[in-house]
Formats: structure tokens, C-alpha cells, sequence
């Protein structure tokens, strides 16, 4: 291997072995069909407006509609949602075939039965490198039925144990 080759795979390595929450972004494309897809990387940024941000690659299949619409969807999933979140992962022409979501606010898809949503108006994209960091202003949502967290760590799922 190359010096070059062996930082790509440390630096893989590394973000495999933290865990992060996982949350699920949703939206319409420009004719109006269901996108969306699991996200690690939801992060808040301010409370004061209420902002949110997620990365996602420019090669993701849901880029073009997250690259075109003005409001999306973020959810947050807890562990009782881990078929959700494979569902959400898995083959993108599958993503919304079932009943595990319906239409809400502006037309857009809303998954069923998770700890939150949140309706957002994207304010801004920031391209880098091959990826983008999206910016969305939380306009409204819901709280669901509490649960424990939903961890993606090590390439699984994962629901927390004992305290730390």
C-alpha cells in the first residue's frame, strides 16, 4: 500500500469507530417522487434561528433533489426504528414502497412512528470537495414517543447499554 492509500484506510477506520446518531432526510424531487436517505452526520448549529446541517455526497442518488428543493424533512430515529433506517439505506427505488410514511406539510414525505421530525426550508449549500454541507432553518415539526438512541458504530446499528 502507499502512504496515501494506508491514511485513506486509517481515516476510515476512524469514523467507523464513532458512533453517531442516525437521523433520516427526506424530500420530493422535481417531479414530485419521495427521496430520502440515513444520515450520521445531523448536526444542530444554532437554536437562535433553529438550524440544522447534514453532509451528503454530490454521487448520493438523493443529491439532485436536496440539490433542487426548497424544504425537506429530517427525522430523528430512535432504536425502535432500525427496520426504518435499513429501509431508508437500502435500495433507493425501495426507500418509500410500504406504509412506514405518508404526505405532510407542503406535499412532503413524513416517516411514521419516529422520535422526531422537523420540516426545514434549506438556506444554504456548501459545496466541498465532493460532498456538500446543507444548511436547513427548522420552520415546524413533532415529538414523538421517547426511545432509546439509535447508534450506527463499526457498520451496525446499535442501541446504547449501560451508562458510562
Amino acid at each position: 500500500m502507499n502512504p496515501m492509500q494506508d491514511d485513506l484506510e486509517a481515516f476510515k477506520a476512524a469514523f467507523r469507530r464513532h458512533a453517531a446518531g442516525v437521523a433520516a432526510i427526506t424530500a420530493k424531487d422535481a417531479n414530485g417522487k419521495p427521496v430520502g436517505f440515513t444520515a450520521t452526520s445531523l448536526a444542530s448549529l444554532s437554536a437562535v434561528p433553529p438550524l440544522a446541517t447534514f453532509n451528503m455526497a454530490r454521487s448520493a442518488s438523493s443529491w439532485p433533489a436536496i440539490a433542487e428543493t426548497d424544504r425537506l424533512v429530517i427525522h430523528m430515529l430512535g432504536a425502535r426504528n432500525r427496520s426504518l433506517a435499513e429501509i431508508m439505506s437500502g435500495d433507493n427505488a425501495s426507500r418509500f414502497v410500504g406504509k412506514h410514511w405518508h404526505e405532510g406539510a407542503h406535499g412532503l414525505p413524513i416517516l411514521d412512528n419516529v422520535t422526531t421530525w422537523m420540516v426545514g426550508r434549506v438556506i444554504e449549500r456548501f459545496p466541498v470537495h465532493n460532498s456538500v454541507v446543507v444548511v436547513v432553518q427548522i420552520e415546524s415539526g413533532e415529538v414523538g414517543a421517547d426511545d432509546a438512541p439509535l447508534l450506527y458504530h463499526e457498520r451496525q446499528y446499535l442501541r446504547p447499554g449501560e451508562v458510562a
